[in-house]
């Protein structure tokens, strides 16, 4: 089905109007099989394999005759706990390739979305960010823009969506439009549709705040709007074999419906591991303007305990991913902890921390040497950055 409907976007690129610069719209998805169409959904990225995308879904559509029908398994098929896919502007184009456009003329992003239940949530909309290759090196034709949206929760009836562009450069784009999804927030199967996908001009559009609100929260409740960063760095590579972790777990959380569950146990022999959540996905720092400005947050305030009681975490930390271009702008961490059995309230100072670049927003480690041998469980709750 894939190769099938990239060959039809394809052709599509080739025969488009070229003076588009001169449009009122530009369409990145107007409707199966037309002229107005750009950009290839062929940027496969995370679980791909938890991902379906059909162009011509005819039972539901906002205008025209068909929209897109998006289907997320969220089982984590290549391990990752995350799955997205971009429209490029020339298949499979990661930066390789001279074919992006000059969106210059517009400044606003709009499309039309509903889900099939209801309730259904799409992490992140992006528009640009392809900047780096696979292997953290620096393309050719990158985009000139990185622009994020989201979370959104999506109602069964369709709504109308707008991603502000103003003051971005637009001047070349090769990842039209991105859609990643989190298996975590999704927390299970979900399908939606996507229709009317189009770059627009609106009069006197003002540039975007890009400050944010406190509480800023890591973790709130699994499928929460407020969540922000992903566990997906895990420490070192051998982590996936000692690392047990449930971010839905319902038995007695702090607060809500849900906490974290974290089991460590050291079966690779490495003796330690940990997990980092990261903005956006797997990124130790080769994603440009890709992290959180959280200046004016003073501490970072979470709630722990443990299954029996004394288990012991090495580390929590807040940034320390310095290993990339694009690393955090400081560091600041907690422990060795030793855990009680009731839930209690951890803090780290941030005050005079520079927070003006974060992509580790939090983490934790641990080894063998000072837990009992046959391993560990705790419990981690309401992670959030404060002001007060």
């Amino acid at each position: 089905m894939r190769k099938g409907m990239v060959l039809v976007f394809a052709m599509l690129a080739v025969f488009a109007v070229a003076s588009y610069a001169e449009a009122e719209e530009f369409y990145v998805y107007k409707d199966k099989s037309s002229a107005d169409n750009h950009f290839i959904p062929s940027g496969w990225m995370g679980d791909y394999g938890d991902l379906k995308i059909s162009d011509q879904c005819t039972t539901e559509s906002h205008s025209g005759t068909t929209s897109i029908e998006v289907t997320y398994s969220a089982k984590k098929s290549q391990g990752n706990g995350w799955g997205g896919v971009y429209w490029q502007s020339a298949e499979n184009n990661w930066g390789t390739k001279d074919s992006g456009y000059d969106l210059s003329d517009f400044n606003k992003l709009v499309f039309m979305a509903k889900g099939k239940k209801g309730g259904e949530i799409i992490t992140t909309i992006k528009v640009g960010g392809i900047i780096r290759g696979a292997n953290d090196e620096t393309v050719e034709f990158a985009d000139t823009t990185s622009v994020e949206y989201g979370p959104v929760r999506l109602t069964k009836e369709w709504q109308e969506y707008s991603i502000n562009l103003a003051n971005k450069d637009l001047s070349y784009v090769n990842g039209g439009f991105s859609l990643i999804l989190n298996a975590d927030q999704a927390g299970g199967h979900q399908t939606f549709y996507i229709d009317d996908i189009h770059y627009a001009f609106e009069e006197d559009l003002e540039r975007a705040d890009s400050g944010v609100n406190f509480p800023f929260y890591v973790y709130a409740d699994i499928n929460s709007l407020d969540n922000h960063f992903i566990p997906s760095g895990w420490m070192p590579a051998t982590a996936a074999r000692d690392i047990r972790m449930d971010t839905a777990w319902k038995n007695e959380p702090f607060s809500g419906e849900t906490c974290i569950k974290a089991g460590y146990k050291n079966t690779s022999g490495t003796r330690w591991a940990g997990i980092y959540w990261q903005q956006p996905a797997n990124n130790w720092g080769s994603i440009p303007n890709a992290g959180f400005n959280l200046q004016g947050a003073t501490k970072v305030t979470f709630w722990a305990k443990g299954e029996k009681g004394n288990e012991l975490v090495n580390e929590f930390k807040v940034g320390g991913i310095v290993s990339g271009e694009f690393i955090d702008s400081d560091s600041v961490s907690i422990g060795p902890i030793q855990l009680t059995k009731e839930w209690k309230q951890y803090e780290m100072d941030l005050r005079g921390r520079d927070l003006s670049y974060v992509i580790g927003g939090f983490g934790w480690a641990t080894n063998i040497d000072v837990n009992d041998p046959e391993g560990i469980t705790f419990f981690i709750d309401e992670i959030k950055y404060e002001n007060e």
